[in-house]
């Protein structure tokens, strides 16, 4: 972040995903690519390895959630480490990352981030940005996730899992929307409806990645959903010491 504008840095521009393919028998053939998934957004953070190919398939080999509260800093580099001795692989195995932009807590949410591009940059390869949100559940829905501060993040979807509205971030008692919801049940009371528990998963990354990593000129640039600014920012002023 930059201390004198107090807003985040504009990231890098980073790598297109490129997929791996081999002529055979006259034909273009894709062989699946080893992707390591992430994601910081919520207080359960996910790292987990899969093989995707582009006709839609995804094999989730391993995942780790791991409830993390505020300590992902701490927590995510022992889960990319675990997911990775379940699957029997090495990061040198790694193809490509797939990481969710949020939104989320500014911290939690950057430590995902930046992870994902260091990893990749490390590598040489490619890495894809996703809406955090996409990855949970799946079909007509709307996602509700913890935003604190008594609100929650949301945003809409169709019967084909596309998004239609949000991300956004609201107090519950004033979303307005019928549902059904789907993400964090603590909110069931406020929003007035159930909510059909469901988190971010390697599945649903993968999935939510599916367009850019087929199509390597769809990309963009890590920029992460904060949809707020931070809550720490920097002094307008500096007291004296003897102040």
């Amino acid at each position: 972040m930059s201390a004198a504008a107090g807003q985040p840095a504009a990231p890098a521009q980073l790598p297109a995903p490129r997929v791996r393919r081999a002529v055979a028998a006259g034909r273009l053939t894709w062989r699946p690519v080893l992707v390591l998934a992430l994601d910081t957004a919520t207080p359960t953070l996910v790292a987990g390895l899969a093989r995707w190919t582009p006709d839609g398939g995804t094999e989730v080999l391993a995942e780790r959630a791991v409830p993390s509260g505020t300590k992902h800093a701490e927590l995510l580099t022992p889960a990319i480490r675990d997911a990775l001795a379940d699957a029997g692989l090495s990061l040198a195995d790694v193809e490509a990352v797939v990481t969710g932009l949020g939104p989320g807590p500014f911290t939690g949410l950057r430590v995902g981030v930046v992870t994902a591009a260091a990893i990749a940059d490390a590598r040489g390869l490619p890495v894809v940005g996703v809406c955090s949100l996409d990855a949970v559940g799946s079909g007509p829905r709307t996602v509700v996730t913890d935003a604190r501060r008594k609100e929650v993040y949301w945003a809409t979807y169709d019967a084909d899992g596309s998004r239609t509205d949000g991300p956004a971030v609201v107090r519950p008692e004033e979303l307005g929307l019928p549902g059904p919801f789907t993400g964090d049940p603590a909110f069931a009371e406020r929003l007035g409806a159930e909510v059909t528990r469901a988190d971010v998963t390697t599945a649903g990354l993968l999935r939510a990645a599916a367009a850019q990593l087929a199509d390597p000129s769809s990309a963009a640039p890590l920029v992460p959903l904060y949809l707020r600014r931070p809550d720490a920012v920097p002094p307008t002023s500096i007291k004296a010491v003897t102040q």
